[in-house]
């Protein structure tokens, strides 16, 4: 082998081996970005679970609200008990069939 052809060797490996060396980095990258993304999946269905929770208890809050408040929420307080009276008619109808 010629000292031009040993040289070149010499730094193919070398740039191999830093390839090689960057591929491996990146796998344990990608590892740690994918149990990122699992973790912060877990984050966004719990945050979602609650926000539902939170945003039922405020609707129930202010359907009570309305119905202990002033003139203005008695009117909101007997039209959604008017809808309720409805889908339960539904459902008794429904049952009777």
């Amino acid at each position: 082998m010629t000292e031009r052809e040993t040289l070149l060797l010499r730094e193919f490996k070398e740039r191999l081996d830093k390839l090689i060396g960057l591929h491996q980095k990146m796998k344990v990258e990608r590892q740690l970005l994918f149990e990122e993304k699992t973790r912060l999946n877990e984050q966004i269905n719990l945050l979602t679970i609650s926000n539902q929770d939170l945003t039922k208890k405020m609707e129930d809050l202010k359907f009570a609200k309305s119905l202990t408040g002033a003139n203005d929420d008695s009117h909101e307080a007997k039209i959604k008990i008017n809808r309720l009276v409805r889908e339960i008619d539904k459902c008794i109808s429904l049952l009777n069939k």
